[in-house]
């Protein structure tokens, strides 16, 4: 190759794989989306809560960790300033200043306190500063400085013919810069010139310092100048040069006598208390704008940046440092390694390096391509690469071995100058021939890939894939074959496992624990102590490192980096957990992987760089969560409710059933999650899972006494309180006391006139009980009389028809008798002497018509036949006693030939009466003379 062609190469490759490398502290970006307002924000500042108030154009912004909330101003202006000071918040915005309280329902509450006290400002004034000192508060416009007395509420007035460009207050004293005129101090309210320096006229001044027991002026464009004897002198410092080409609008210098800048279009730099850059910030590398109005340092160390385009929370004293590639020009870090003075990360795209204190990576020649292993064996590094094996020698890399795939390579203690090393087609040797390492051989008959293996002893190996178990291979003493190869049943094959030795311990982890190897038993049993790494729920890789330069082993779950190290006075080790969710961690599950680099910091890869992590700068904090605000409504998901005190026991209406809990804990480091568990006591007495939603919603509760508990963690560490509110939802007016008091009256009420009811009811069923068994005495009394009736019937009928009986017996006595009479007569009237005999005949004849029979059988006929004679005689007064006489014998249903002797006549003669009978009776011919007389 030419030596043109050949510069030219070096210089295209140079360009395009020299990467400058910066590792930043975590920043937690907040766009106007994700705080609802407007873009630029001039000012920033903490209140006692840790909640953070910022100055925006739109109002004045609140954030307590969780929400963001916006309050416009009273005239609908940019506020400009803001200043939390006791419990207060004062703000200033276009001829306005006053405070904001925090009302009972966790709102802020606006108090004009220019109004209040009266001011009267200038056209256009805008307050751009606020500033407390002892017991004033000063407010800056840019010509004016209004002091206020919080004591007496009285103020006074500075007053400038040219522009007060900004107000600092450095140990106690308040300095103020006139524009062309230099920089005053306020003594006794009045301003007094400090210096008029050329400097001072002639620029702007971003901030004024007390540092190494001077006063240090910063400008906007020629950096730093000290005040020595009344005299300016430049600070000369490294950072000088790069000051000045770079305007600062704002700055703050830090709690740890650092300085933090805020530039005008480069972002930020942080400098050290010596001056130089530790490390510079913009738009390219994490901030989400370049321009910054204001620089804020909170209670826990971190900056808070109001930018021309958001705002931004950088944490500074955070355990992380994170070096993003944002070009893509690394790639996802596999692996790394501090070797020989050299910093060497092993990416999907090749292996980088850089020199300790620079700032620039380099892909070292040939090895493009992913990088699986860095390791150091004996002081040579080697490199496990997809082309095959490398040896690395500073920033050259020389390929040993072609074999694909090189996973691991590991030193065969048993044997010299041999190295074995697992690929993609299984095991092979390398060998140390005359100080340079080569391919040897292949061990065949196993051609699972291998990147996972530990050897046991000079002829045993065992190997874990993740889709296939864990084996047992036996070599030959030539190492060349495989002789056995045994697979574990005690273990199952598991996704994203690994296998690895810790402290002479064989460990292979997977998704059911840690199992260690038992030599004796030949087989995995699992170990209690290592399987705390991480849990079943949350695992997500079975991946485990060891670290060799500390003695710490390192594994991956859901949401914690966990690393062992042993103990000093105990053989149990201990477990350490760091909080670091892997959705933030944005590594490769499954290639997960750190690296001691130096003074117990560690190199964590991730699929956009890596990040560094100092152990020694994780430090618990302690923290307390919060009840923001309580919200109340009157039905389900209905948008309007209304906001409650959330200082005292609350008594809800029973409609306003569903109540909403707003809580948070005011964290702001980026790789901390704050979380939250939650139970109200009194429906749900159970703590909820854990979650990261701030809010808890209760909706139809049923009426009862409630106290609603709130904790939160950060990562492992727990709240330092549990957060209650008790209220209570009454009754519904049908349950209320006065409802009851009703209830109570209506069932008495209703109780008495039940009572009343029953009492008439019963009272008519007596009665009509009493009216019916009356109705049936009277009836078994009738029945009776009814009975005894038929008795006095039956027995008078018994009497009647003895009376027939007899009546016609005597009836039939008189016929026989006269009869036989009538016969003895006509026999004696036969007989020849006649004149002897008629007295006999006259006596026969007295006999056949004595009235004694008629009036016996007469007797008789009443007694049988009551008042027949009567009434025949009321119906015919002319009959005689002759025609009732046959009447009567007719009555008795006797024939006329029955009837003839009674009579004495004969029978003819008996019809004939019968016809004149029928004549006084007036029948009609078709009548029956004895119908008639049975009828009556």
């Amino acid at each position: 190759m030419k030596p043109a062609k050949k510069l030219t190469y070096l210089l295209i490759f140079h360009i395009f794989f020299c990467v400058n490398s910066q590792e930043r502290p975590p920043i937690q970006v907040y766009t106007p989306t994700d705080y609802g307002s407007e873009n630029q924000n001039w000012s920033v500042s903490q209140a006692k809560n840790k909640y953070i108030y910022v100055a925006n154009n739109k109002g004045l912004l609140e954030f307590n960790g969780a929400k963001w909330t916006l309050y416009t101003s009273t005239n609908q202006s940019t506020i400009r300033s803001v200043s939390v000071i006791d419990d207060l918040v004062y703000t200033g915005s276009y001829r306005e200043f006053g405070y904001w309280e925090q009302s009972i329902y966790g709102t802020l509450k606006y108090t004009s306190l220019s109004q209040k006290i009266g001011i009267t400002f200038l056209d256009d004034e805008e307050i751009w500063n606020i500033i407390p000192i002892d017991d004033f508060i000063l407010f800056q416009s840019l010509s004016r400085i209004y002091i206020y007395n919080s004591i007496t509420q009285e103020y006074s007035i500075i007053e400038s013919d040219t522009t007060i460009y900004k107000m600092f207050k450095v140990n106690e004293n308040i300095y103020f810069q006139q524009v062309k005129k230099g920089i005053y101090e306020i003594e006794n309210g009045k301003p007094k010139l400090v210096s008029d320096d050329t400097i001072l006229k002639e620029n702007l001044l971003t901030n004024i310092f007390y540092h190494n027991d001077t006063l240090l002026f910063e400008t906007e464009d020629l950096g730093f100048y000290k005040l020595i004897d009344n005299n300016f002198e430049k600070w000369n410092i490294p950072a000088n040069q790069t000051l000045s080409k770079i305007r600062i609008y704002n700055s703050k210098q830090l709690k740890d006598k650092s300085f933090l800048l805020g530039s005008v279009s480069n972002g930020i730099i942080h400098l050290t208390p010596d001056g130089y850059i530790n490390y510079q910030i913009d738009q390219t590398n994490g901030l989400s704008n370049n321009t910054v109005l204001s620089v804020f340092e909170d209670i826990e160390n971190n900056i808070w940046l109001g930018l021309e385009n958001g705002i931004n929370c950088i944490n500074i004293k955070s355990p992380f440092s994170i070096y993003k590639d944002q070009k893509g020009n690394i790639g996802s870090v596999n692996t790394s390694i501090n070797f020989n003075g050299y910093l060497y990360i092993g990416t999907n795209q090749g292996l980088f390096y850089k020199k300790e204190n620079t700032n620039e990576f380099r892909l070292i020649e040939g090895t493009q391509g992913a990088v699986w292993c860095l390791t150091n064996i004996d002081n040579t590094l080697f490199c496990g690469h997809n082309s095959g094996t490398f040896v690395v020698n500073g920033t050259q890399a020389k390929l040993i071995s072609d074999v694909l795939g090189t996973w691991q390579i590991k030193k065969i203690k048993y044997v010299k100058n041999l190295l074995l090393q697992g690929n993609y087609n299984g095991l092979n040797i390398l060998e140390n021939i005359n100080g340079n390492w080569k391919f040897k051989n292949k061990i065949e008959g196993f051609n699972i890939s291998s990147r996972y293996f530990e050897i046991l002893n000079d002829n045993e190996i065992l190997i874990s894939h993740e889709y296939k178990g864990v084996y047992k291979v036996i070599l030959d003493d030539n190492l060349t074959k495989a002789t056995s190869v045994f697979q574990y049943s005690s273990v199952s094959k598991g996704l994203k496992s690994s296998l690895i030795k810790y402290q002479n311990n064989i460990l292979y982890s997977y998704n059911e624990g840690v199992f260690k190897y038992n030599e004796k038993e030949d087989k995995f049993i699992k170990d209690t102590v290592f399987s705390k790494l991480f849990d079943k729920e949350n695992y997500t890789s079975g991946k485990l490192v060891v670290d060799t330069e500390s003695n710490k082993l390192w594994s991956f779950s859901k949401y914690n980096l966990t690393y062992i190290s042993p103990r000093k006075l105990s053989y149990i080790p201990k477990i350490n957990k760091i909080s670091f969710p892997n959705n933030l961690r944005n590594d490769v599950s499954g290639y997960e992987n750190i690296t001691f680099i130096k003074d117990n910091v560690y190199l964590y890869g991730t699929s956009q760089g890596y990040i560094l992590i100092n152990l020694d700068k994780m430090i618990n904090t302690t923290f307390k969560v919060n009840i923001n605000s309580i919200s109340i409504s009157s039905y389900k998901h209905d948008y309007k409710s209304d906001l409650i005190n959330k200082n005292e026991i609350g008594t809800l209406k029973n409609k306003e059933n569903n109540i909403e809990f707003e809580f948070s804990i005011p964290e702001y480091k980026k790789y901390v999650v704050a979380e939250y568990q939650f139970k109200l006591k009194g429906i749900y007495n159970e703590w909820s899972k854990w979650s990261t939603n701030s809010i808890a919603l209760f909706e139809n509760l049923p009426y009862g006494n409630y106290t609603f508990y709130v904790r939160g963690r950060l990562g492992n560490q727990f709240s330092t309180n549990t957060e209650s509110y008790s209220f209570n939802i009454e009754r519904p007016w049908y349950f209320s006391n006065t409802a009851i008091i009703v209830y109570i009256v209506l069932l008495f009420l209703l109780s008495f006139l039940i009572h009343t009811i029953y009492k008439r009811y019963y009272k008519k069923q007596r009665e009509k009980l009493l009216k019916k068994t009356q109705q049936e005495l009277a009836l078994k009394e009738l029945e009776n009389k009814q009975q005894l009736m038929r008795f006095n019937n039956d027995k008078l009928r018994q009497d009647i028809e003895s009376k027939n009986r007899e009546l016609g017996i005597s009836t039939m006595s008189l016929i026989k008798k006269n009869e036989f009479l009538n016969s003895i007569k006509k026999e004696l009237n036969k007989a020849q002497d006649g004149n002897k005999l008629n007295h006999v005949i006259k006596i026969i004849d007295r006999n056949l018509n004595n009235t004694d029979d008629w009036n016996t059988f007469q007797e008789a006929f009443n007694s049988a036949d009551k008042d027949f004679l009567k009434k025949i005689k009321s119906h015919h007064p002319s009959l005689t006693s002759n025609d009732l006489r046959l009447c009567a014998y007719l009555r008795l249903n006797l024939s006329s030939k029955e009837i003839a002797p009674l009579l004495n006549i004969s029978t003819r003669s008996v019809e004939v009466k019968r016809y004149r009978l029928r004549k006084k009776l007036n029948l009609k011919h078709d009548s029956n003379l004895m119908d008639y007389i049975l009828e009556i």
